[in-house]
């Protein structure tokens, strides 16, 4: 396969423009020639042999499997370059100028420790410790690693060292280079997540040491009645904590691919009514929950915990943040040209404000909070990661009624030892 040649940002060397990639006249047929002293890593650009000699690699030296279409460098998402057997640079794709904002021009044809001076955490001249020329001859390359470049920049570097047989010297030079854009945004992810853990434990915990501790002390003073409403806020953050403890298992779990289904029969049309008793008895009215089940409803094979946390968190999203009647319909799902049963569909609205159009993409993503009234921003990504986990959907809009709409769909199946 091909690679096409490149210009501008490309690999066209100082001197006249690069072949293309495995056209004949490349680094294997120069191999040969005597071109004069060679230019090793350090040697000044002055003293390099013709720049403009050598080709750009051929493609199955850069992992190209057979004859094929072409490939132009540029296109690569990541950043690449490739220095010759005298450690000159033969090629820079745009990917590569973009990432370390130096200019293509100033990199091609010169040595790679001066086109890349680049260095370590603590300052050391990174081309200076590997040695990839004159090091050991049995290195394939270095993995990847965060380096600087001069004014700070910071480079994800990786490279492969490209020999003739396993202990040779050294063919070619292929350095892959990305920005750590995506790696800064998620050591914030997992500074906010660590930040939020921290704030949400602070308070019941607080509260917890501070009720035992006073407890502990004047328990003489306080009638039985004070006790009681003590010890009972005492366990009511208890189970906050622990809520909070399992959602962080479930995120390290659904970030992993690692969250297990047991499945089993589940009545999902009871499960909806144990949840909304359990809101009546803690204080709800009961004319503000409508429950519609159209039945026969499909058998339903999930785990029943995980459908107990879905459903308890879009009932209390409902209660908490919106208004009015909170409706919960539980009906078969089909597909529109089959007719036929494919699953449970579950419709969680209300007649709140809803959710505004700009924030639909972001509610099922980390910390997104509706409003300002408390909690952790965590439980619709927990929620979608177990609905998707059962291989089901999950989405979100506006109800008849103004407010906010969730309606998830469980797929039918049994597991597969009864199938």
């Amino acid at each position: 396969m091909d690679v096409m040649p490149q210009n501008g940002a490309r690999g066209t060397r100082a001197g006249r423009s690069a072949a293309p990639v495995g056209a004949r006249g490349s680094l294997d047929d120069d191999a040969g020639h005597d071109t004069g002293p060679a230019a090793g890593p350090g040697t000044s650009p002055g003293t390099a042999p013709d720049a403009g000699r050598d080709a750009l690699p051929a493609a199955e030296d850069l992992g190209a499997p057979g004859a094929g279409p072409g490939i132009d460098p540029d296109d690569l998402p990541d950043g690449l370059l490739v220095a010759d057997a005298h450690g000159r640079v033969v090629c820079f794709n745009a990917a590569a100028a973009r990432i370390t904002a130096l200019s293509p021009a100033d990199v091609l044809g010169r040595p790679v420790e001066q086109a890349m001076p680049l260095e370590d955490l603590e300052g050391r001249r990174w081309w200076a410790l590997t040695q990839p020329y004159t090091g050991l001859a049995i290195r394939s390359g270095h993995p990847e690693r965060n380096l600087l470049l001069p004014g700070g920049r910071e480079v994800l570097v990786a490279a492969r060292y490209v020999r003739e047989h396993p202990t040779g010297p050294l063919r070619r030079l292929v350095v892959t280079l990305r920005g750590t854009e995506a790696r800064r945004r998620t050591e914030r992810s997992h500074a906010e997540l660590i930040a939020t853990v921290a704030h949400e434990l602070r308070s019941p915990l607080t509260s917890v040491k501070g009720f035992t501790a006073t407890l502990l002390a004047k328990w003489e003073r306080f009638t039985e009645d004070q006790k009681k409403l003590m010890l009972e806020t005492v366990d009511a953050d208890a189970d906050r904590v622990t809520r909070l403890i399992a959602e962080l298992l479930d995120i390290s779990r659904i970030d992993s691919g690692r969250l297990e289904v047991r499945r089993q029969p589940v009545d999902i049309a009871t499960a909806v009514q144990r949840h909304v008793d359990a809101h009546v008895a803690a204080g709800q009215p009961g004319d503000r929950f409508r429950i519609e089940v159209s039945r026969p409803l499909p058998a339903l094979w999930a785990d029943p915990d995980k459908v107990d946390q879905v459903l308890g968190n879009l009932l209390e999203n409902a209660v908490r943040h919106g208004d009015g009647t909170v409706t919960i319909e539980v009906a078969p799902s089909s597909a529109p040209r089959e007719h036929r049963s494919t699953g449970t569909a579950v419709t969680v609205s209300d007649e709140g404000p809803g959710i505004p159009e700009e924030s639909m993409s972001r509610v099922f993503t980390r910390f997104w909070r509706g409003s300002k009234r408390g909690g952790t921003g965590l439980g619709l990504y927990i929620v979608k990661g177990i609905v998707e986990a059962h291989g089901g959907t999950i989405a979100v809009g506006r109800a008849p009624g103004g407010g906010a709409e969730f309606r998830f769909i469980l797929p039918v199946g049994a597991p597969a030892f009864l199938v």
